[in-house]
């Protein structure tokens, strides 16, 4: 995962800062049920796409798919974390990712992937 220079992180809109104020403002309550990352995961293509619920991990590191998620119900920060997923990731191909809180760290982090269609051409005599 690259990390983006200070100057060229995306700028976040009204609604998008009063919630990761929200969700930071949670990281002791987190820290406190043993829990070290909290993610939203979201996928889609074809103009149709899909946030799935937060889930809470415990483990040292995060990858989707990777681990299992703890019972822990962070429900109250759903619509929280899916303001901080990217407009348009679903548009055309489409794209996937992760909106991601290091409890520890007190960090949030959106890892956004785009897919995109690609062709070789091959010219031959006959």
């Amino acid at each position: 995962m690259e990390t983006e220079p200070e100057e060229q992180r995306e700028k976040l809109d009204p609604e998008q800062v009063a919630s990761k104020a929200t969700i930071l403002a949670e990281c002791d309550k987190l820290s406190a049920a043993g829990i070290r990352f909290v993610a939203v995961h979201f996928d889609g293509y074809g103009d149709d796409g899909t946030t799935e619920d937060v889930k809470c991990y415990a483990g040292d590191g995060y990858a989707w798919g990777e681990h299992e998620p703890i019972d822990y119900d962070a429900s109250r920060l759903q619509e929280h974390f899916e303001a901080l997923v990217p407009f348009g990731y679903e548009n055309d191909c489409g794209g996937f990712g992760d909106v991601l809180l290091d409890v520890r760290a007190r960090k949030l982090t959106v890892e956004r992937n785009d897919r995109f269609e690609d062709y070789t051409t091959t010219t031959y005599e006959v």
